[in-house]
């Protein structure tokens, strides 16, 4: 079941970097570079990880919830800096 269940992850990971790179295909407006999908692979692979090992970790299920929303929300944060730059760090993609 805990191999089953990272399988789904690696293959959620795999599959939302096959939606950007099949736009590119289609429009001229999402342009990625191999570093945009490098980057944004290592992001969801660490969210994915550190969700598993909540769950693999953690008994409670009030704290898994709530841990796995922490971790998500820190990745919407990181994904709108590094795209837009929201907080106007020198990460920022602007």
């Amino acid at each position: 079941m805990k191999n089953k269940r990272f399988l789904v992850i690696l293959a959620s990971i795999i599959a939302l970097l096959l939606i950007p790179l099949v736009a590119m295909e289609f429009t001229n407006e999402v342009v990625w570079t191999s570093s945009d999908f490098i980057t944004m692979g290592c992001m969801l692979l660490t969210v994915g990880v550190f969700c598993e090992l909540i769950l693999r970790k953690i008994t409670k299920a009030r704290y898994r919830i709530a841990l796995c929303i922490l971790i998500l929300l820190l990745f919407l944060l990181i994904w709108a800096e590094l795209s837009v730059g929201i907080f106007g760090t020198p990460f920022a993609g602007t």
